[in-house]
């Protein structure tokens, strides 16, 4: 099995490189998110072990990237980024796993024997309601045929609306998942947004799908 660390702080890309090589695979690295992204879209390996914060290009970039080129090995975010709206941006982009640094070797050796297991090609996750169709793992979201122009945050938050469709959602769990735990209770960035979101999703189509419930909060389904 050949494995990718994309990794620029050196003494944990060689303890990596060390301890994968110590139980059988074959590893390379790179120091960088454009080394990282041109190795994985030139050469085949089993997976990416690939950390955010990079030199040059984020790891957030690099994976958008190779999802959108269709290459679909599997990629393991290795990072000091704890956030949960970090860890959820990450899966939400392509990635398969995300482990926060300091972390065991012992577990980091599962999790990569564990995403192995699952075969060869990962499948993408599409999420769809009536005519609205969302791509996680390409990154790509439609409706009716067309393509909706979002930026990440809007994905990320409309992404999270499609996974509770059906489920009236608070104000503060939206700001929980899509944003921070820690969120400010008098900032309005939630509404902001989902104005925002509307004007894309919503406005240039008849039915619409985003709802705002009086005095509770907000949920995506499908109405007569």
């Amino acid at each position: 099995m050949k494995v990718l660390i994309v990794e620029d702080e050196r003494k944990t890309a060689t303890y990596l490189k060390r301890g994968l090589e110590e139980n059988g695979f074959v590893a390379d690295v790179a120091e960088s998110g454009e080394d990282g992204s041109h190795l994985a879209e030139t050469q085949p390996y089993d997976l990416i072990i690939l950390d955010v914060q990079l030199p040059g290009r984020d790891g957030w970039s690099v994976v958008t990237d190779l999802r959108r080129r269709g290459i679909e090995t599997p990629v393991l975010f290795l990072t000091a980024r704890d956030a949960i709206r970090d860890r959820v941006k990450g899966l939400e982009l392509g990635a398969d796993d995300y482990l926060v640094k300091p972390f065991a070797f012992s577990e980091l050796l599962a999790r990569i024997r564990s995403l192995l297991r699952r075969g060869p090609a990962r499948q993408s996750t599409i999420l769809r309601m009536a005519d609205l169709e969302l791509d996680l793992g390409r990154h790509r979201a439609r409706r009716s045929g067309q393509a909706l122009d979002l930026t990440p945050k809007e994905f990320q938050l409309l992404s999270f609306l499609l996974q509770r469709s059906g489920e009236v959602l608070s104000r503060t769990l939206i700001a929980e998942q899509v944003w921070d735990i820690n969120f400010e209770s008098d900032s309005n960035v939630v509404e902001v947004h989902m104005r925002r979101l509307r004007s894309k999703v919503d406005d240039p189509f008849e039915a619409k799908l985003i709802h705002t419930v009086r005095g509770v909060g907000y949920v995506l389904e499908q109405r007569a």
